[in-house]
């Protein structure tokens, strides 16, 4: 085990390659062994070596990874699970009971609202839609029962801007859950327990993960009690990173800050490209002046990130075309990894919110922008567009 207390003063790099990653006591190797194992044998009943029992419950190599993710958070406690829709549906679950109510943001995730909408209501939950960049807003949508605000920041796809300090003060008021999605930004980026939110959600397939061979999700709180009460459902419900699983991720972030450098500075260029493009009609990047929340942006991020949207000129059906005739941008669902996907929002990643309030423009075009040389990415973009 890694000691807490060194770790909160070494710099994110640094907690990134060791926290949690202790070489091995019985060889000393340098990257935590992979225990592919379910069970484990008990000293007498009840007598657990490192209070391992069953790998449900507990799996070193998953406790390596949730350390690390602790740590990378500032928080108290991490979480980690086989997908980030099944951190999700483990955070609701711990959160609310029939009856209760969450705010979502009006620019959501499809996966998170198909799992509010069409599963989580099912269970006699409400929800309600705020502009969540609007602190009046997301007041005004509170009820006696809320018991959540469920942010994303920056959001996907419309990389939508929350002040993450001024919701905080908004939930802190009300007595509710801040609940931040970190996915486009990630720890690197972006600390939202610091600035106030009382839980993190990952999808570790995404920039953690960074290399599209693993899905994992994620959990990270500031607090002890509500992490106990986390990890009990976690363990109840079963949907758990498996050690390989876990393993993946943790290589991954060990390049996740050198990585997240690049996805931005690529994003960036990438963004100015399509700001000055005639068949471009708006450009979604919190990295241009432009954008709505650059200044709150600029204040809670270290950058701006390696996603991108844009708006075409000539409708649903020449978005299309452009995702069509992209060559090194591969067509394809999820982000976050060394390579750069195109998609397109409306058919693809969102197709559940059609017809309701976060449905998003048909003419929208999504970029997860990867770490391939940025003259061969304008270039690739420059063709697709015409």
């Amino acid at each position: 085990m890694s000691d807490q207390r060194e770790e909160r003063h070494q710099h994110f790099e640094t907690r990134a390659i060791h926290a949690g990653q202790e070489p091995d006591e019985a060889t000393g190797a340098v990257v935590p062994p992979i225990y592919q194992v379910s069970t484990y044998k008990q000293d007498g009943v009840g007598g657990l070596r490192g209070g391992y029992e069953y790998s449900r419950s507990a799996n070193p190599t998953r406790t390596a990874l949730e350390e690390n993710l602790a740590a990378l958070d500032g928080g108290r406690r991490g979480l980690a699970f086989a997908s980030g829709l099944a951190a999700e549906d483990c955070l609701l679950r711990t959160l609310l009971v029939p009856g209760d109510h969450v705010v979502i943001p009006n620019d959501a995730y499809g996966g998170t609202f198909r799992l509010i909408s069409k599963v989580v209501e099912r269970w006699g939950v409400e929800w309600s839609v705020a502009d969540t960049s609007d602190p009046q807003a997301v007041r005004a949508a509170l009820r006696p029962r809320t018991k959540a605000i469920w942010v994303e920041t920056p959001s996907n796809p419309l990389l939508g801007i929350t002040d993450i300090a001024a919701l905080a003060a908004v939930a802190r008021d009300a007595g509710v859950k801040l609940v931040v999605d970190n996915t486009f930004a990630s720890p690197y980026l972006q600390q939202p327990l610091a600035l106030g939110a009382d839980v993190v959600v990952y999808s570790t397939t995404k920039y953690m993960g960074g290399h599209s061979d693993v899905v994992g999700g994620a959990l990270v709180v500031g607090d002890d009690t509500f992490g106990e009460e986390l990890a009990y459902h976690q363990n109840a419900m079963g949907a758990v990173s498996g050690p390989f699983d876990a393993w993946l991720v943790m290589r991954g972030i060990k390049t996740l800050a050198v990585r997240m450098d690049r996805h931005s500075a690529n994003a960036e260029r990438i963004a100015e490209l399509l700001s000055s493009h005639n068949k471009v009609t708006q450009v979604y990047y919190p990295g241009l002046a432009e954008h709505p929340g650059h200044d709150v942006a600029t204040k809670q991020m270290r950058s701006y990130g390696g996603m991108v949207s844009f708006r075409v000129a000539g409708g649903e059906q020449e978005a299309v075309e452009v995702c069509n005739r992209a060559k090194l941008f591969t067509l394809g669902e999820s982000l976050g990894g060394v390579e750069s996907l195109i998609e397109h929002p409306g058919r693809m990643t969102h197709a559940s919110t059609a017809g309701s309030l976060l449905e998003v423009p048909a003419d929208l075009v999504r970029l997860s922008v990867g770490i391939e040389s940025v003259d061969d990415l304008l270039a690739d973009l420059t063709q697709a567009l015409g």
